[in-house]
């Protein structure tokens, strides 16, 4: 293999069969189901790195059904969002993720940097409840509860919740130890719709998402819509010594992520 193709090849690995095509992806009728609940600051800032800074003592609970995805196919993912800015820019901080799918996690981890695990999560209707569950082996973790459709949401302001940047390289070439900036884009909103929900999150030593505790449900949406996940850039460099190199100057953000 010569070292143009092993470049050309060398956007996931494995080199001679790679995971997942190259990008963007683009996801058709993905559906969301996002608790926001207010948890304990002092153990909220004990997660949050540097320079990134807590936007309020809240965690956004996702549930996210993902039913036709570009290379990835049908799955399913949960985990936690926090609510953060980034010199002065709102945003949202991947604090845990966990899904069924192999191709999306090797992806996730490789380009963007996410913190993605294989575990057992689902989003569904049960009557007239949706449902929402994160089971780690045979043990339930977290589950998340609401009541279905009960009332429409305001579509401006979830547009512009799928505005703000996530900060989980991004090119697809070898980095180590970066802050990553990413954005949905031609986002398609089908349909929003809040209600009463619930969330329930039990200890457990690989899938710790009780450790950021619910105190107080502050706000729930359910949403619908069609996006296409680009990938990004590095915002923050934390292995460049000079601080100039490693805060680089920000693009205005252009589309959103929830």
């Amino acid at each position: 293999m010569k070292e143009a193709e092993v470049k050309a090849r060398a956007f996931a690995m494995p080199l001679t069969s790679p995971a997942y095509p190259p990008g963007p992806y683009r996801f058709v009728n993905r559906e969301f189901m996002v608790i926001t609940y207010r948890t304990d600051p002092d153990k909220l800032r004990a997660v949050l790195p540097e320079p990134l800074e807590m936007d309020g003592p809240l965690v956004k609970y996702e549930f996210i059904r993902m039913p036709d995805s570009t290379g990835f196919g049908d799955y399913t993912e949960t985990g936690q969002v926090i609510p953060v800015k980034f010199r002065g820019r709102k945003g949202g901080y991947t604090h845990c993720m966990f899904l069924n799918d192999e191709p999306p996690i090797a992806a996730g981890r490789e380009l963007w940097g996410h913190p993605k695990k294989l575990a057992n999560p689902s989003l569904r209707i049960e009557v007239d409840t949706l449902v929402g569950t994160l089971d780690y082996g045979p043990v339930r973790v977290a589950t998340g509860t609401m009541g279905y459709k009960h009332k429409s949401a305001d579509l401006d302001a979830v547009r512009a919740s799928l505005a703000t940047p996530n900060f989980p390289h991004v090119d697809g070439t070898a980095r180590i130890f970066e802050l990553v900036e990413y954005n949905l884009k031609d986002v398609a909103l089908k349909g929003a719709w809040t209600g009463p929900a619930a969330l329930s999150l039990v200890p457990h030593a690989l899938a710790p998402v009780a450790e950021l505790p619910v105190h107080e449900i502050v706000s729930s949406v359910h949403l619908i819509c069609d996006l296409t996940l680009g990938l990004g850039r590095v915002a923050y460099d934390y292995l460049q010594p000079s601080p100039a190199k490693r805060e680089p100057a920000l693009a205005p953000a252009t589309a959103g992520a929830a």
